[in-house]
């Protein structure tokens, strides 16, 4: 019996870092056991590019939005514009949105606009959000909580690495949390244990490529092949056959992306 696939629920095929490759980065996930993967549109001037990519790949998904670090570079992103968006039959999720104190605190107002933007449109297309959060946990854990209340929607921390506070309150909202390339790390403790509390059935692997390859690929370019070495690294964080694993984390990821587990060839 082969071994169950994996599913990379982010990554960024679009970007320059692979240009040329599409092709062969796919047929490597694939060798890999990585028979999915979303590719994120991060500035909707770029959808074209993106849906391309999704088009020409069986087993590629995407979602669009606007990322919160060119909130004040790039038009304004509108719900009627991400609802359209959301007709093509392989646009799965909206986003990646969220906050970034980190790099631009000082377009935290623009940022917080464009992230209730893109919660409404998770609303009104039952698509689910895809986070961005760094250096800002308070306030994006009130702002989730407060649009939550006001209609929920269903919605995944791409890349995890805040503290349990927000976890816990993204889990309490019956959230996701994505597990990237960093959980492998060796000062990344603190991080692991978050996810070994967490309930298993919340959580996903996603490779934030080309950013933050696994140990043994740290200081390489990634891609979605190496979600392999992530779900192996967190199984055994976490004490589990890494073929359960795989199993549980595809199929939190079927509940979560509903539209990618209804495509006809899934």
């Amino acid at each position: 019996m082969s071994a169950p696939a994996l599913v990379d629920s982010h990554c960024h095929l679009d970007f320059p870092d692979f240009a040329g490759e599409t092709d062969a980065i796919v047929a490597r996930a694939a060798a890999a056991g990585v028979t999915r993967m979303v590719t994120i549109c991060t500035r909707l001037r770029q959808a074209d590019q993106v849906r391309a990519i999704a088009e020409a790949h069986d087993g590629v998904f995407w979602a669009a939005g606007g990322h919160p670090l060119h909130v004040h570079e790039e038009p304004p992103v509108t719900v009627e514009a991400l609802v359209a968006l959301a007709a093509h039959p392989k646009l799965v999720g909206i986003g990646e949105t969220g906050l970034d104190y980190h790099y631009s605190a000082e377009t935290k107002d623009l940022q917080a606009e464009s992230l209730r933007v893109h919660c409404e449109a998770a609303r009104q297309t039952g698509l689910p959000l895809i986070i961005h959060a760094r250096d800002a946990d308070a306030d994006i854990a009130r702002i989730l909580a407060a649009e939550h209340a006001a209609g929920a929607f269903a919605c995944v921390m791409h890349c995890f690495t805040a503290g349990p506070e927000l976890a816990e309150t993204a889990l309490g909202l019956g959230f996701y949390l994505s597990i990237s390339g960093i959980a492998t790390f060796r000062s990344a403790a603190a991080l692991r244990e978050i996810f070994a509390a967490a309930p298993l059935d919340r959580l996903l692997v996603e490779t934030d490529a080309p950013y933050l390859a696994p140990l043994p690929h740290r200081g390489r370019r990634n891609e979605p092949a190496y979600v392999a070495d992530t779900a192996r690294a967190m199984a055994g964080h976490l004490g589990l056959d890494p073929d359960a694993f795989a199993a549980r984390t595809s199929a939190n990821f079927d509940r979560l992306f509903a539209k990618a587990a209804a495509w006809p060839s899934a």
